[in-house]
């Protein structure tokens, strides 16, 4: 059946309350809905809903919505041919290598190389894949970091799939907490850990942010690694230092070339040392210590 994305764009306040009052009005109808960040620096996100059947309703009842909330905006449609899109977005997936790291879905197993740790990750499976600039960066970055400091006890922090999580519980067998805000990511997380074969170092856990129980009780770490974004990394910075033993390492990425030295100060200022800083596709990774 071909399916129609409705989409419109907002600032990121605005998008979350579109969202949310969507997610309400369509809830029986059963139509995925989307919130996706287009432009950072010019706060625009993208606030999509993918339908079926009577298009002309679904739009009233969005521009309905829209009223209800006092919010005049465009809603644009895009038809979406019939396909399968797990499967061609299957076809496309490459296989990404990042030093030893080799990620890859079901379909590339085949294609690993003696030596490497395999990290699958399925397309259909949101939340990151490995094939961004930022998740090969930390993968790069934090094979080199638990080489020469051979760290006991590391966090994940917005983990997403667990691409990272999985990584270091591959390469150091040590205990990685991953956590994210979204009860959906840890899931996936904890299913990537069981299918990967680290279920047994890697602990995926819902928490919203450091004041949460969880990482007084599994902290300090001696290796922190947060792929998020530039402006959340600058705020957690006192919190991160917080919950790093001395002498520990931080890796950070989510941060564009421009934003490096803004996301660098805020950590000096806590006593942090600029290591390394690995550029790769527009964005950085940054190795700090304490």
């Amino acid at each position: 059946m071909t399916q129609t994305r409705l989409h419109l764009t907002a600032g990121r306040a605005d998008a979350n309350r579109i969202f949310a009052a969507f997610e309400t009005e369509f809830e029986e109808d059963g139509f995925p809905l989307a919130v996706l960040e287009q432009d950072e620096e010019r706060d625009i996100q993208e606030v999509s809903i993918y339908a079926d059947g009577d298009i002309d309703e679904a739009e009233r009842r969005m521009r309905q919505v829209l009223d209800g909330l006092s919010l005049k905006k465009a809603i644009e449609r895009e038809i979406l041919p019939d396909a399968d899109w797990v499967a061609l977005s299957l076809e496309g997936l490459k296989p990404v290598r990042a030093g030893r790291f080799f990620v890859h879905g079901a379909h590339d197993r085949d294609k690993q190389r003696p030596g490497e740790l395999s990290i699958e990750i399925e397309a259909g499976l949101a939340f990151g894949t490995g094939h961004h600039g930022t998740t090969s960066g930390c993968l790069d970055v934090l094979e080199t970091v638990a080489r020469r400091e051979r760290p006991r006890n590391a966090l994940d922090l917005g983990t997403g799939s667990a691409v990272l999580a999985i990584g270091l519980a591959k390469f150091a067998h040590i205990p990685v907490l991953a956590t994210d805000i979204d009860p959906i990511a840890t899931k996936v997380a904890a299913d990537n850990a069981r299918l990967n074969g680290v279920s047994a170092y890697v602990e995926a856990y819902t928490a919203p942010g450091f004041h949460h129980p969880i990482f007084a009780a599994r902290g300090p770490f001696d290796l922190i690694v947060a792929n998020i974004l530039a402006r959340p990394l600058m705020k957690l910075a006192p919190q991160m230092a917080h919950h790093l033993v001395p002498g520990g390492s931080i890796v950070l990425s989510g941060i564009l070339e421009r934003q490096r030295n803004a996301v660098l100060a805020a950590y000096i200022g806590q006593n942090f040392r600029h290591v390394r800083t690995l550029a790769r596709e527009g964005w950085v990774t940054l190795h700090l210590k304490r």
